[in-house]
């Protein structure tokens, strides 16, 4: 369309006859729009629609991807399975294989346990025998002296001394010690009175004489010492009261 063309259809919209024949001039500025009966408000929900429908359809489709790459992302693949299972596997065989070595050295253990406590009891007096030995061999040489005529009472006198001092040393050695309580107080956790005899100027409750002595092992009591204690007179007992 030519210039002059555009001139004439714009001035025939400007001025259009009416049913009279007259023409009126358009009283809209070039400038001016020609507003919807609705106004704008009409085109504007649709064109929302379109923008809402769009933005639903690329969030679905992202969301569809997102889901599609975790779950190629989580499964793996069955090479990794078969990796992770021979994994789990072996670390199970070195755990059982753990399980029975710890199992078989604790029953050695326990049979080796056995064994030394059945050695203990059957050969705990070994040394003590040991020891034992010398003495017996002592108490034979004094009895083969006895025999001879040569042999006097004094010759016999120390060999028995010499056999009881080698005896005291051994029961020493082994923490047997004796008990010989005399002019003591009488203790009756280590001391049995075999009968009581009343003795003036003596404190009742003295040992007077050891009948038989007693030993200990450690701190436990093997025979306790029998013993004769003394006790207070009648006269002594009535000055007491008088006092």
């Amino acid at each position: 369309m030519t210039m002059n063309q555009q001139s004439q259809s714009e001035s025939s919209i400007a001025a259009e006859p009416d049913s009279a024949g007259q023409s009126h001039p358009n009283t809209t500025s070039p400038d001016e729009t020609i507003e919807h009966p609705y106004g704008n408000a009409a085109r504007e929900p649709a064109a929302d629609a379109t923008v809402e429908t769009s933005t639903s359809v690329e969030m679905t489709s992202t969301e569809s991807n997102e889901t599609v790459n975790a779950e190629v992302e989580v499964t793996p693949s069955v090479e990794e399975l078969k990796r992770q299972l021979a994994e789990v596997t072996q670390t199970a065989a070195n755990h059982w294989d753990t399980l029975l070595r710890n199992r078989a050295e604790y029953d050695n253990l326990q049979k080796r346990m056995t064994r030394d406590l059945d050695h203990a009891r059957k050969y705990a007096l070994e040394k003590f025998a040991t020891e034992l030995l010398a003495i017996k061999d002592s108490m034979e040489l004094g009895l083969d002296a006895i025999a001879k005529p040569e042999t006097t009472l004094d010759t016999v006198r120390e060999g028995m001394v010499l056999t009881a001092k080698m005896f005291m040393d051994v029961m020493a050695k082994f923490n047997i010690l004796e008990i010989n309580p005399q002019n003591q107080k009488f203790d009756p956790q280590w001391h049995e009175a075999i009968a009581i005899q009343p003795i003036p100027n003596i404190v009742a409750g003295t040992v007077l004489h050891v009948h038989q002595k007693g030993y200990q092992l450690n701190d436990r009591l093997l025979r306790p010492a029998r013993v004769i204690v003394a006790k207070a007179l009648e006269t002594e007992k009535s000055l007491e009261n008088q006092g």
